[in-house]
């Protein structure tokens, strides 16, 4: 069975590109463009990992990582924050939120699945 992995993340470009590598690397990819509903659609998916945007539009993605650390239900699942902002301090932020990993945009394709395989081993 393939892992799920929720992906959220506002840029149709980068959603898509994570979404194919994903899907390509044997694991089920959700997409979620807003993160008012990341939340919602994490409960109904479960996924077994989270890959989040930190500058999505309307909430930030360090507060969707607090409120996902928050939540019983989803506090377990680990964390990927994919971001463009790309210095110490701000993986230091992503990680004091919650994050498990951090990759800085543009991605590396290797090192974002090798952060994924990590996190959520494939099946």
């Amino acid at each position: 069975m393939p892992g799920k992995v929720l992906v959220v993340e506002d840029n149709e470009l980068n959603l898509k590109l994570f979404c194919d590598l994903l899907e390509v690397h044997g694991y089920e990819p959700t997409p979620v463009r807003d993160g008012g509903e990341a939340l919602d659609t994490a409960r109904a998916v479960m996924p077994d990992l989270i890959v989040m945007d930190i500058q999505l539009p309307h909430v930030s993605g360090l507060e969707l990582i607090a409120a996902l650390r928050e939540d019983e239900a989803l506090s377990s699942i680990p964390i990927l924050a994919v971001t463009a902002y790309a210095s110490p301090a701000d993986e230091e932020k992503a990680r004091a939120a919650g994050a498990a990993a951090y990759v800085s945009k543009p991605i590396s394709l290797m090192r974002f699945i090798e952060a994924v395989e990590r996190l959520a081993p494939p099946a």
